[in-house]
């Protein structure tokens, strides 16, 4: 490896085409589970926010109102996120991920694990490859939390 190879840009410019074609082509490859990907996204969000507003939600993935509201309806009809009164506002609703929302997001992140693991483990690495992507991943979790 020389010195261009550790040059920052380089490394961003290397690592963005690399994990932008990991996750295209993971989010390609059809699974079960039966979510979209507004609605995955939508319900991960909410999962991680805690009971929110369905305009809060909207700001932070950055899409109108009215196309979190659709995506929203349509996990409230499945029964896979709840709307209750504000208890600070009761003009407002808070939406929250049901138990069943918190199945669905566990069945759809097990099955992209096991599509990598697939992958992972169908010959194309070797054990010393298989240990440096180990090693690579909370450096990559790292990394995303410095962003």
């Amino acid at each position: 490896m020389n010195d261009d190879d550790l040059d920052p840009n380089a490394v961003a410019s290397a690592l963005l085409a690399s994990i932008g074609v990991l996750v295209r082509r993971a989010r390609q490859v059809p699974v079960e589970g039966g979510l979209t990907m507004p609605e995955r996204s939508a319900l991960a969000r909410l999962d991680r926010a805690g009971p929110t507003t369905s305009s809060a939600l909207a700001r932070e993935a950055q899409i109108t109102a009215q196309a979190m509201g659709a995506t929203l309806n349509a996990l409230r009809t499945r029964g896979l996120v709840e709307r209750r009164p504000d208890p600070d506002d009761g003009r407002r609703a808070v939406l929250s991920v049901t138990d069943a929302g918190r199945q669905a997001l566990r069945n759809k992140r097990n099955a992209r694990a096991e599509l990598l693991a697939g992958a992972l483990t169908g010959g194309a690495f070797t054990p010393t490859e298989l240990e440096q992507l180990a090693a690579a991943a909370p450096l990559l979790e790292r990394l995303a939390q410095h962003l």
